[in-house]
Protein backbone atom coordinates (compact mmCIF):
# COMPACT_ATOMS: atom_id res chain seq x y z
CA UNK A 1 0.00 0.00 0.00
CA UNK A 2 0.96 3.51 -0.79
CA UNK A 3 2.08 5.86 2.11
CA UNK A 4 -1.03 8.37 3.25
CA UNK A 5 -1.66 11.47 1.72
CA UNK A 6 -3.94 14.52 1.91
CA UNK A 7 -6.94 14.26 -0.35
CA UNK A 8 -5.69 17.67 -2.25
CA UNK A 9 -2.12 15.37 -2.93
CA UNK A 10 -3.90 12.33 -4.20
CA UNK A 11 -5.93 15.45 -6.87
CA UNK A 12 -3.03 16.44 -8.13
CA UNK A 13 -1.47 12.53 -8.40
CA UNK A 14 -4.48 11.35 -10.28
CA UNK A 15 -4.98 14.92 -12.47
CA UNK A 16 -8.65 15.57 -10.72
CA UNK A 17 -9.94 18.62 -10.78
CA UNK A 18 -12.59 20.14 -8.11
CA UNK A 19 -15.66 19.68 -10.41
CA UNK A 20 -14.12 15.90 -11.57
CA UNK A 21 -14.18 15.04 -7.48
CA UNK A 22 -17.60 16.50 -6.70
CA UNK A 23 -19.32 15.17 -9.58
CA UNK A 24 -18.29 11.32 -8.29
CA UNK A 25 -18.70 11.60 -4.90
CA UNK A 26 -21.62 13.55 -4.78
CA UNK A 27 -20.44 15.99 -2.10
CA UNK A 28 -21.94 18.99 -1.41
CA UNK A 29 -19.54 21.81 -2.84
CA UNK A 30 -19.03 23.97 0.82
CA UNK A 31 -18.45 20.13 2.25
CA UNK A 32 -15.69 18.84 -0.11
CA UNK A 33 -13.59 22.33 0.10
CA UNK A 34 -13.62 21.82 3.32
CA UNK A 35 -12.45 18.31 3.34
CA UNK A 36 -9.81 19.17 0.79
CA UNK A 37 -8.69 22.43 2.81
CA UNK A 38 -8.55 20.40 5.73
CA UNK A 39 -10.94 22.09 7.77
CA UNK A 40 -13.40 18.82 8.57
CA UNK A 41 -13.19 15.88 9.17
CA UNK A 42 -15.81 13.64 7.27
CA UNK A 43 -17.57 10.86 8.01
CA UNK A 44 -16.76 7.25 7.12
CA UNK A 45 -19.59 7.62 4.13
CA UNK A 46 -17.86 10.72 2.83
CA UNK A 47 -14.50 9.30 3.31
CA UNK A 48 -15.73 6.21 1.26
CA UNK A 49 -17.19 8.58 -1.75
CA UNK A 50 -14.06 10.65 -1.97
CA UNK A 51 -11.39 7.87 -1.67
CA UNK A 52 -13.70 5.75 -4.63
CA UNK A 53 -13.61 8.77 -7.04
CA UNK A 54 -9.71 9.27 -6.19
CA UNK A 55 -9.40 5.13 -6.84
CA UNK A 56 -7.48 5.19 -3.58
CA UNK A 57 -8.58 3.11 -0.53
CA UNK A 58 -10.00 5.59 2.37
CA UNK A 59 -6.63 3.91 4.48
CA UNK A 60 -4.26 6.03 1.83
CA UNK A 61 -5.52 9.50 2.41
CA UNK A 62 -4.81 11.60 5.34
CA UNK A 63 -8.16 12.60 7.17
CA UNK A 64 -8.52 14.98 9.85
CA UNK A 65 -7.97 19.27 10.26
CA UNK A 66 -4.75 20.24 9.11
CA UNK A 67 -5.09 23.98 10.61
CA UNK A 68 -5.76 24.10 14.50
CA UNK A 69 -8.95 24.34 16.03
CA UNK A 70 -9.70 27.48 17.68
CA UNK A 71 -12.47 27.25 20.38
CA UNK A 72 -14.66 30.41 19.94
CA UNK A 73 -17.32 29.34 22.34
CA UNK A 74 -16.77 28.94 25.98
CA UNK A 75 -14.69 29.88 28.99
CA UNK A 76 -11.26 29.40 27.41
CA UNK A 77 -8.18 29.25 28.46
CA UNK A 78 -7.96 31.57 30.72
CA UNK A 79 -10.36 30.79 33.53
CA UNK A 80 -8.82 26.87 33.62
CA UNK A 81 -10.61 24.06 33.15
CA UNK A 82 -14.63 24.59 32.16
CA UNK A 83 -17.18 22.88 34.52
Amino acid sequence: MSHCRSVFDWMVDRGIGLEELRTASALDDKVLRAIIDGRYTPSPQQRQRVAAALGVDPGQILWGHTTQVDHMYGHGPQFGRSP
